[in-house]
């Protein structure tokens, strides 16, 4: 706000400053078109006009000068000085005449009117030079975004996330009543660092502490201390610390502080470079102000595991709040805070759409309310129903129907086999997750898409559920092979997703027969010289018994599943004729062709949002 007044006040001098200028260009215009209108007689043949009588109209005298026109249409002037015969002259040849008090100033503005213009105009430069002095300097100052006070966030606008709330209420207490604490000698955290998932509400928690404590709240992301020049982040940090103080009591949040908070001394050039400057004044700042000056640094960020240990150390971000994703019962609540607007058909059950969509974040819950809102003015509805929230849903996790895109009748044959072969084996095998919905239409980079989704909120798996999963993921490559004879390049994905999962069981959870329950987990986030001179945490030979561990483990998945395969081929085919027929399958009428009896529902996760297997 305090930048876009001082903007707008720049600009009115400007134009108050051109203005002048025009002004004065125009009377200087003016002036001199006067004289260049006007002939300038000499006084003694304007006494000989005169005493021809070729004087018309009145003429005016003026400061001694004489101004008039003759009668042949043209103007003059002439200086007559102090001629005391003059009048008489005037009188006797019946020449009317008239004075005028002069003005010096309107005499003097046609002479004066080139210097002020210059003057002007070199104030001008004057200006804008400053202007780019300043807006150079500019770059060390922060431009912390205040929230507009008529949309002021609260904990009801935030659903779910109740411990994360629970554990902030405490920092609302102490801005809203800080001598409560400090009667008792309590200190309030500096800093509350918020970690969890994309998409899980961290902004919007910090934003509702300072609408529930009713506070200022100073916000820049990480990137916006990052600049081209050096020492202006650090410059930037004092300055957000220097405006928070003037607010206080307030908070100062910075989103995704792993821009400027990752570890230090991790790369193979020298240690002390733009960004570990910022960080170290930021480590500075945070240490330098204190606890009863009211001031609370929030950070937000997803990657906690690459910050550095002096900025989670307590007495700068000593309090961490997790914000997890929702479970059942909070995305329902979620669900209800995104819809409260929007006008709902009575078949809209809220709960279901709740249930059918574990694994995602409240992001990805406004995303599927909006696409449903979308697609019922897409139609012409007046209030959402649940249609439009089944296809928003499948739309989100398994992405656009792409039904432009021409397949030949072979190889919708391929697609439909492979997908009831995910299908066949995923109903055929315990403890994976229920298949929803099985389809052959072409959605996103997928031709076809076997999408499963859990029948609760589960956090622990075991190694069967991986071995069935492998297996279920399999199955379309082992089918193409049975059927065909030949393997595609459908099964890309599918391998991929295997080869993960399988790594992961042997190298971090255990799951391997022969390598036993040892850890061979490496480092996700990769430093460029820090890792370089670590010591490998595994031999060699270690390394090439993890890679045939890895491939016994899959190829015992794909045997599994061909077994399976074989042993129902008749089922196979009904499935895939009914595919080719309808296109897509229901969870229902995959049960009804299968014979699957309610309550013997198996299926499987491809990952944390449900998206199934794909072709």
């Amino acid at each position: 706000m305090e930048n876009k007044e001082k903007k707008n006040n720049l600009n009115f001098l400007k134009g108050i400053t051109w203005l002048i200028i025009g002004l004065i260009f125009i009377t200087f215009l003016t002036k001199f078109s006067e004289y260049e209108r006007k002939i300038n007689l000499i006084y003694s043949d304007f006494i000989k006009e005169v005493k021809r009588g070729n004087i018309e109209g009145v003429v005016t005298i003026k400061k001694g000068i004489i101004y008039g026109e003759l009668k042949d249409g043209r103007k003059f002037f002439t200086y007559a000085g102090e001629d005391p015969e003059l009048n008489k002259i005037l009188i006797e040849n019946n020449v009317s005449f008239k004075y005028e008090p002069g003005s010096w100033i309107g005499e003097l503005i046609p002479y004066l009117a080139p210097a002020l213009i210059f003057f002007f105009l070199f104030y001008l430069l004057i200006r804008q030079a400053n202007l780019e002095r300043n807006r150079v300097m500019s770059f060390a100052k922060s431009s912390p975004v205040f929230p507009n006070p008529k949309n002021k966030i609260t904990f009801q606008d935030v659903a779910g996330c109740e411990e994360a709330k629970e554990e902030l209420k405490e920092i609302i207490e102490f801005l809203k009543n800080p001598k409560k604490f400090q009667k008792l000698g309590g200190k309030i955290p500096k800093g509350v660092l918020l970690i969890g998932p994309p998409g899980t509400g961290k902004t919007l928690l910090a934003k509702a502490v300072a609408g529930e404590a009713n506070v200022p709240f100073l916000s820049m992301s990480g990137s916006d201390f990052v600049e081209m020049f050096v020492g202006v982040g650090a410059a930037r940090v004092r300055d957000l610390f220097r405006q928070a103080k003037k607010f206080s009591p307030c908070i100062v949040f910075i989103d995704e502080i792993d821009a400027v908070g990752r570890q230090r001394f991790a790369g193979l050039g020298g240690g002390h470079d733009e960004r570990e400057q910022t960080l170290n004044q930021l480590l500075v700042e945070m240490d330098g102000f204190q606890t009863d000056e009211g001031i609370i640094v929030m950070a937000a960020t997803n990657r906690p595991d690459v910050l550095d240990p002096a900025l989670t150390r307590p007495g700068r971000f000593d309090r961490t709040v997790v914000v997890t994703l929702p479970d059942v019962k909070a995305r329902e609540q979620i669900l209800k805070v995104h819809t409260r607007n929007k006008p709902l058909d009575s078949s809209v059950d809220l709960s279901l759409i709740a249930r059918a969509t574990p694994g995602l974040s409240g992001a990805d819950l406004a995303n599927i309310v909006n696409e449903a809102a979308l697609l019922a003015a897409r139609k012409g509805k007046e209030k959402i129903d649940m249609s439009d929230f089944e296809e928003a849903k499948d739309k989100v996790l398994m992405g656009v129907e792409r039904k432009s895109l021409y397949i030949s009748e072979e190889e919708k044959r391929i697609i439909a086999y492979h997908e009831a072969g995910h299908t066949l084996v995923q109903k055929s095998l315990p403890e994976v997750y229920p298949v929803h919905k099985v389809t052959i239409i072409p959605r996103g980079q997928a031709l076809g898409i076997t999408h499963v989704l859990p029948d609760k909120d589960r956090f622990l798996e075991s190694d069967t559920y991986y071995k069935n999963s492998l297996a279920a993921l399999l199955a379309g490559r082992a089918t193409e092979e049975i059927v065909f004879g030949k393997k595609f390049t459908g099964s890309e994905n599918d391998l991929r997703i295997a080869t993960e999962i399988a790594k992961k069981m042997v190298c971090e959870w255990g799951m391997s027969e022969n390598l036993g329950p040892v850890s061979f987990r490496q480092h996700e986030a990769v430093f460029l010289g820090r890792d370089l001179v670590q010591q490998r945490e595994f031999s060699e030979e270690t390394s090439r018994e993890i890679d045939r561990e890895i491939r016994r483990i899959l190829e015992e998945a794909e045997n599994r599943a061909k077994e399976i395969i074989m042993k129902n081929r008749d089922k196979l085919d009904i499935l895939a004729n009914a595919l080719l027929e309808k296109e897509t399958l229901t969870s229902e009428e995959i049960d009804k062709i299968l014979g699957i009896k309610k309550g013997d529902e198996n299926g499987f996760e491809k990952d944390r949002k449900g998206n199934g297997t794909d072709n």
